[in-house]
C-alpha cells in the first residue's frame, strides 16, 4: 500500500502562512487549533483559510474490481545444470584462445585451439589400422573360398576371421575416439593429418570464467571454461509471509531491473520453498518466458505478482493514513470540523484499498486529499 508513515517526531512540525500584508502580528499557524476540548483528541477543526491552504478535497466508500499487487524482490541466478566446464578430451598445449571472459558465443563457435602430437599419432593409427583391416578382409574371404574346396584349413580360416574382426574392432574405436576431439574420420587421409584439435562451444551462451593462457600444458582433467547457457537463467525472489499463501507455481510475473524499472519481461512461477526463513520470508523461483540478455548471474530484480482480484469496497490510497502500525481515515462531519477513525484494510493496488467491513463508513464524507496534513495536526494537538 502506498500510505504514508508519521515518524513521531515530525508530528510537532507546525506549517505557517504570513498574512499578504506582511506584518508580523498577523502571522497565523495553519493547524493552530484551540476551538476543541482537550477530552476530543480524534476531532479537528479547520478555519476557512486552512481548508484552502491544505486543499482538502472529500470522497466515499467505492465498489471496485480489484487485485492485489504483491512486490517481490531477489536475485538472478543460473541453474547449476545451466553451467558447464569444458575440459580438453585430450591433454596439449593451448594454441590459441578465442574469446574472453563476459563474451557471448554461439553453439559450434570454436573457443580454443590445442595442440600436441599425440593428435598426428592417433590419426595415424587409425590410417594404418584402416589399410590393415582392407588387407585383412581380403585375406578372410580368399580364406573363405580355399576352405569351402578343402584348399585351407578350418584353423587358417578362424585365423583370418579373428585378424578381421579384431583390427574392424580397433579402427571402431579409432573412429570414436577421433569423432570425440573434433575429427572426421570418414573424411580422413594421409593428406590432411594435423596436429592441432578445436574446443567447440557446446551450447549458445557466455563465458564465465577462462581458466588458462595461451601456451599452458594442459591435462584432460584441467577445466579450460566455464560457460553459461542463459536458458537456466532463475530469479530467487523472497516472498514475505504475509504474501506466502498468494504466491503459487504456474503464476506470470512481471520482472524488471533497478538499472530499467520501466521496461518488464514476462516470468512465470516455477517453484515456492515452503519454508519461512530466519528473515521472515520464503523463497520463490521463476523463469523468463524468453532469453533476455538484460539479466546477469547475481543482478539484483523486482517482480510484480498480481493476485486474482476481487469485487470490494474501498479508498483512494490517498485517503488512507498509517500511523504507528494503524490505518485510519478522516471523516467530514461538516462545519470544518473532521473525526479520525480506525479502518482496517485488505488488498490494494496503485490506487485503491479495500477496506474491510467497509459499510461502517456507508455515506459518509471521507477526507482525500488533506489526510496527512489532518492526522499532522492532530497529533500535534495531542502534545
Amino acid at each position: 500500500m502506498h500510505f504514508k508513515n508519521i515518524p513521531l517526531y515530525s508530528l510537532a512540525f507546525i506549517l505557517t502562512l504570513s498574512s499578504c500584508s506582511g506584518k508580523k502580528d498577523e502571522e497565523k499557524t495553519v493547524y493552530e487549533n484551540t476551538k476543541f476540548s482537550k477530552n476530543d483528541k480524534n476531532s479537528v477543526h479547520l478555519t476557512e483559510k486552512q481548508i484552502q491552504s491544505v486543499g482538502l478535497t472529500t470522497t466515499s466508500i467505492q465498489n471496485r474490481n480489484m487485485e492485489k499487487l504483491v512486490k517481490l524482490n531477489g536475485k538472478a541466478e543460473i541453474a547449476p545444470s545451466h553451467i558447464s566446464l569444458v575440459s580438453s578430451i585430450m591433454g596439449g598445449h593451448i594454441k590459441s584462445i578465442n574469446v574472453i571472459n563476459g563474451s557471448h558465443f554461439s553453439k559450434g563457435q570454436v573457443l580454443a585451439v590445442v595442440e600436441d602430437p599425440q593428435f598426428i599419432q592417433l590419426q595415424q593409427d587409425y590410417l594404418v589400422t584402416k589399410a590393415q583391416l582392407e588387407a585383412a578382409r581380403l585375406n578372410f574371404n580368399r580364406q573363405k573360398d580355399l576352405n569351402t574346396s578343402k584348399a585351407s584349413s578350418d584353423k587358417t580360416l578362424q585365423t583370418a576371421q579373428a585378424d578381421y574382426s579384431t583390427l574392424n574392432a580397433t579402427l571402431k574405436g579409432l573412429e570414436e575416439k577421433l569423432r570425440i576431439i573434433g575429427i572426421n574420420a570418414k573424411g580422413l587421409s594421409t593428406g590432411n593429418i594435423r596436429s592441432k584439435i578445436n574446443i567447440y562451444a557446446p551450447f549458445t551462451g557466455f563465458v564465465s570464467k577462462i581458466m588458462v593462457n595461451n601456451g599452458q600444458y594442459i591435462n584432460p582433467a584441467d577445466t579450460l571454461f566455464e560457460l553459461i547457457n542463459p536458458a537456466g537463467l532463475l530469479l530467487e525472489l523472497k516472498v514475505f509471509e504475509n504474501d506466502v499463501n498468494d504466491v503459487k507455481v504456474g503464476q506470470e510475473i512481471l520482472v524488471y531491473n533497478n538499472q530499467n524499472p520501466d521496461v518488464k519481461s514476462n516470468a512465470k512461477i516455477v517453484s515456492v520453498v515452503p519454508s519461512i526463513e530466519n528473515g521472515g520470508s520464503a523463497t520463490a523461483i521463476a523463469r523468463l518466458s524468453s532469453v533476455n540478455r538484460e539479466f546477469v548471474k547475481g543482478m539484483y530484480v523486482n517482480a510484480e505478482v498480481k493476485i486474482s482480484g476481487r469485487y470490494t469496497q474501498g479508498l483512494p490510497n490517498e485517503a488512507i493514513v498509517s500511523f504507528e502500525n494503524k490505518n485510519y481515515v478522516f471523516e467530514d462531519l461538516g462545519q470544518s470540523n473532521y473525526k479520525m477513525i480506525p479502518v482496517v484494510t485488505g488488498i490494494s493496488d496503485d490506487q485503491f484499498t479495500e477496506i474491510v467491513k467497509a459499510d461502517a463508513l456507508k455515506n459518509k464524507k471521507i477526507v482525500q486529499k488533506g489526510a496527512y496534513s489532518l492526522l499532522m495536526m492532530l497529533k500535534n494537538k495531542a502534545e
